[in-house]
């Protein structure tokens, strides 16, 4: 349907400006090749007017879609952010490859990612040393001097006339290697066997070690290959799940999965620490120079050729019009060539990229006021006391600078709410409470935003619920722009949607055949998508699309009144109690009071079950990161950590009974309160304990982090909230820089 239509993107085929990437709300996208550059035109102007979507701050415009690379790279605002540290050093540079023509679509053009560590012989692999990262000045043939030696001599006396002179015939990303890479997992086996006459390839050149896929790459003057972005996210394409015959190599050792170096004991192991590695420092300072060699001022003319980074000629855009070779062998013959060679990512910028600003230079909260003599006055930020002292069973922190209320959402057990404005460079400006006071270092009173729980300014919620449904977080969701609050567990088997200005009911959603017991939210990145899940206690739930003009709405965009859901869910055998959706992924999951919890596409489709350990069937809270790293607690405090592939890779039991747990934006933290009232943060991969704050004088019901990571803000049992400094790096470089 055009309607599902997210993002339209202008793209090369053999590297003519043929094509073009359409993008999907349902998480997929196509790529389609036209015969020439004026039919591209003509489908984009029949097509919704989306542009490239919503994420890399252009407008959503048909002539945006039509935007050359250098264009969409200069009118983006992904480089200030990514120099701010907004965006992940892995975010940006799949950004760079979605606008330089890179897709997942076409082999030839698969998306690059560099090599970035150079260790992968030790038994322990130390993140702090210099030594284990690769220079990212140079082009992979460079790395090795005498290899470099031959390059250059290959470039210097160059005599062929029929073509200009490079220093590698072969290139750093072609389908043949990316195949090499993926050949375990379908579809890529299958692509692999249909490119190969139905056979795997020898087993000496088949992938079979990271360590010595190292070793060749700079060694073998035929091999330059840098990454995809997979190493650092699908450890699946290490294991032969499928028991592929991958033959026997000469020194009599059986192909089967990929042997990884000894510092990762598990393939999830090395994909974590090959992409912390990826985020570290020592490549954050040098990435801007890699991207000089593939989408910048060193990837052709004479800053490439210093640079030692230049290929054969028919990889570059523009080296050669298809249409103008007439004969059809001749034009097949160059077809076949250019798949050969490689493609090189459209240049994006002709002079230097800017480097990424510091981290020392970006910390968020001014130190002063933190320098106490105890640890608590080190960790707790404010504490925010409400009039009424109803229990917090709902914290919401939409912190980000540019919304109109940058603010944290309370709501209490007895569903009074509370918007409490965010002052971005201290803490919170609530209702009423405290802050720091930056000058004495001194807690000073703040204007409450709202000032009291009477009359005009009450925020109370006073429709009839079904008493049998216990308040707790997964009752409430509070919409990105602070505007909304949605709420479920009334009796008429609806959930409702009200105005956080006016305090005011703006809409009632059915769909129900019972009680709707929980509500989750989430966007989606490229197209801008909202969606919201309801679950109830027919054991089914449903999927909602959200829109702020419309509220939710169903498959009739027109009709606000009486929406459908986009899907329905189905699978549990019991009542629903806690469901996250991942717009990310495309993915919902769900537990029901008890069996296994559920992953379902947005789509509708029933994926796999995540089947816990013995005694774990009950579960009561679910978060999931945007990459699929899976945090289960079920009762009696016992917690799982799956892959969204569902593979349980860690668990761990604990005293307290916890109400809230929560990931850090890159999944790699866990934070977990409960009604002992103390804060603690695990390293999700394994359950080891990182830090545990000082206890709090009450349980914690709710808990979000500030946009930027940096706060915690809890709701607690008393009717505060606590807002916590909370730094993930710290840990990072204490308890994670060694393997």
């Amino acid at each position: 349907m055009f309607s599902e239509i997210r993002a339209v993107f202008s793209r090369r085929y053999l590297l003519q400006n043929t094509a073009l990437e359409v993008f999907m709300a349902n998480r997929t996208s196509v790529m389609f090749n036209f015969p020439d550059q004026a039919t591209v035109k003509k489908v984009v102007y029949s097509l919704p007017r989306v542009g490239v979507g919503t994420s890399y701050g252009l407008p959503q415009a048909r002539r945006i879609s039509l935007a050359t690379p250098r264009q969409l790279y200069k009118s983006s605002n992904m480089t200030q952010r990514w120099q701010r540290r907004e965006i992940s050093n892995f975010e940006y540079l799949m950004f760079l490859n979605t606008i330089a023509g890179r897709t997942y679509n076409d082999l030839n053009q698969y998306p690059v990612f560099p090599w970035v560590l150079t260790n992968y012989e030790s038994e322990e692999l130390d993140l702090t040393l210099p030594g284990n990262f690769r220079d990212l000045s140079k082009p992979i043939g460079a790395l090795n001097p005498k290899r470099a030696v031959f390059y250059a001599e290959r470039y210097e006396t160059w005599e062929d006339d029929q073509s200009p002179p490079y220093h590698y015939n072969t290139h750093y990303s072609t389908a043949t290697s990316t195949l090499s890479w993926l050949v375990r997992i379908e579809p890529f086996t299958t692509f692999f066997l249909n490119a190969n006459d139905g056979k795997f390839d020898h087993p000496d050149r088949t992938f079979s070690s990271v360590a010595r896929s190292w070793r060749t790459s700079q060694r073998d003057t035929s091999d330059v290959k840098e990454l995809i972005p997979e190493f650092y996210y699908l450890p699946e394409m290490f294991v032969n799940s499928n028991g592929y015959n991958l033959g026997v190599r000469e020194d009599e050792v059986v192909v089967n999965d990929v042997d990884l170096p000894p510092w990762a004991k598990k393939p999830e192991d090395f994909v974590r620490i090959n992409r912390m590695a990826l985020e570290s420092e020592f490549v954050s300072c040098q990435l801007h120079q890699w991207i000089d060699l593939i989408f910048g001022y060193k990837q052709r003319g004479p800053e490439a050729v210093r640079a030692l980074n230049v290929f054969h000629y028919l990889t570059y855009e523009g080296s050669v019009n298809l249409d103008s070779i007439t004969d059809p062998v001749l034009r097949e013959a160059m077809e076949a060539q250019i798949q050969n060679f490689g493609q090189t990512p459209s240049q994006l910028l002709i002079e230097p990229h800017p480097p990424r600003s510091s981290a020392m230079h970006l910390c968020f909260l001014p130190q002063s006021p933190l320098m106490f003599k105890d640890q608590m006055q080190q960790d707790v930020i404010m504490v925010l006391k409400f009039p009424s002292n109803s229990p917090v069973t709902h914290v919401a922190a939409n912190t980000l600078p540019h919304l109109t209320i940058p603010a944290v959402v309370t709501v209490t057990c007895s569903r009074l709410f509370a918007v409490n404005r965010w002052h971005n460079t201290v803490g919170l400006r609530g209702a009423p409470g405290y802050s720091l006071d930056q000058a004495h270092h001194l807690p000073i009173e703040m204007d409450p935003l709202i000032a009291n729980n009477s009359g005009v300014n009450k925020r109370q919620i006073t429709d009839l619920v079904d008493q049998s449904i216990q308040i707790n977080a997964h009752c409430f969701v509070v919409t990105a722009d602070n505007r909304y609050i949605l709420i479920c567990g009334f009796w008429d088997k609806s959930f409702r949607v009200y105005s956080t200005e006016t305090g005011k009911l703006t809409q009632i959603v059915f769909g129900h055949w019972d009680v709707v017991t929980c509500l989750a939210r989430s966007e989606s990145y490229i197209g801008g998508d909202c969606y919201i899940v309801s679950g109830s206690r027919d054991a089914t739930l449903l999927l909602w699309y959200w829109s702020g003009r419309h509220h939710i709405i169903g498959d009739n965009p027109n009709s606000s009144d009486y929406p459908a859901p986009r899907a329905v869910l189905t699978g549990h055998d019991h009542e629903v109690v806690c469901v996250s959706v991942c717009a990310e992924l495309g993915l919902v999951i769900s537990g029901a009071k008890e069996g296994p919890c559920l992953v379902h596409t947005i789509t509708g489709d029933l994926l796999r079950a995540l089947e816990g350990p013995e005694n774990c069937l009950f579960p009561r809270l679910i978060s999931v990161s945007s990459e699929g790293h899976c945090i289960i607690y079920y009762e009696r405090g016992r917690f799982s950590n799956f892959s969204i592939n569902g593979k349980l890779l860690a668990q761990m039991e604990i005293n307290d009974s916890t109400r809230a747990i929560l990931l850090s934006s890159d999944g790699q933290n866990l934070v977990t309160g409960g009604d002992n009232g103390v804060v603690e943060v695990w390293q999700a991969c394994d359950f080891k304990q990182l830090y545990i704050y000082p206890g709090c004088d009450a349980g914690i019901r709710a808990m979000d982090l500030s946009h930027d990571q940096r706060t915690l803000i809890t709701g607690m049992a008393s009717g505060s909230i606590v807002a916590f400094n909370i730094d993930f790096n710290r840990w990072h470089y204490e308890h994670q820089n060694r393997y």
